[in-house]
């Protein structure tokens, strides 16, 4: 189950199946999906991606499944690959809390999310070897840009999970956050920023997005910036920012 919450400017979604530890079946799935076109709808300045129970998300649903009939290029390539595209082109900032089993899917919804907060008792990475499968979501691509081509192909042949601590030192996601703390803290940021200056953010988002897939360089990467500083300086966020900083008061964005 997918439960979906707008309460200001941040879209709250939440994977509301703690009995299976949120593992997505094709239903979830396209309820995910539903719920990123529905913030974007309505105007969602931030989104917030959690997990209810004691998982993120264990990853693929397999209760009921026929290894024997499985469409396994229908779930990957028509449904998840969508999916997770969907929440990349997201145009606002995202935030994920992620706790305990963060596992396949589970990973591939952290690799598509802007920022991500960990739990120290998070386990991170694909049991996928037990299965005679390979780890998917695109967990290799972000092993082996972040962790190395040896370190990657360990934790695959291995099966062992990196815990919240070492994906955050590994340079994987955000910050690591006790568990105790990992809904409130991430909770606050996403409000913080949904509050903030929403133009900027989404051009910062782009630019970031850029840089990465095709692989900017440093007068490229500023030639962007120039082209988005000129473009907001034309908003009424830019104004009153500046002129909160010249009176010496907090800023009031609109996200206009």
């Amino acid at each position: 189950m997918i439960d979906y919450a707008n309460a200001g400017d941040l879209a709250v979604i939440t994977l509301n199946a703690p009995g299976r530890r949120n593992a997505l079946g094709l239903d979830g799935l396209h309820a995910l999906a539903e719920a990123y076109d529905r913030a974007e709808a309505d105007g969602a300045r931030a989104v917030l991606l959690r997990g209810e129970g004691p998982s993120f998300c264990a990853g693929r649903d397999i209760s009921g499944v026929d290894p024997a009939t499985d469409d396994v290029a229908g779930y990957l390539d028509d449904t998840l690959s969508p999916l997770l595209r969907r929440m990349a082109s997201f145009p606002a900032p995202t935030f994920a809390a992620a706790h305990g089993a963060c596992l396949g899917v589970g990973l591939g919804l952290l690799i598509v999310t802007d920022v991500v907060f960990v739990a120290d008792d998070a386990k991170i990475g694909s049991p996928f070897a037990a299965l005679g499968a390979t780890l998917d979501s695109g967990g290799h691509a972000l092993f082996v840009e972040r962790l190395g081509t040896h370190a990657t192909l360990d934790l695959i042949y291995t099966g062992r999970l990196l815990t919240g601590e070492e994906a955050v030192r590994a340079g994987l996601f955000s910050r690591v956050v006790a568990a105790s703390e990992i809904q409130d803290a991430t909770e606050l940021a996403a409000r913080r920023t949904a509050s903030g200056p929403t133009e900027a953010f989404r051009a910062s988002k782009r630019i970031v997005t850029a840089i990465r897939d095709e692989r900017l360089g440093l007068w490229e990467a500023m030639a962007l910036e120039n082209r988005a500083q000129a473009a907001l300086a034309r908003t009424d966020d830019y104004r009153e920012g500046f002129a909160a900083f010249q009176a010496k008061r907090a800023p009031a964005f609109t996200g206009r």
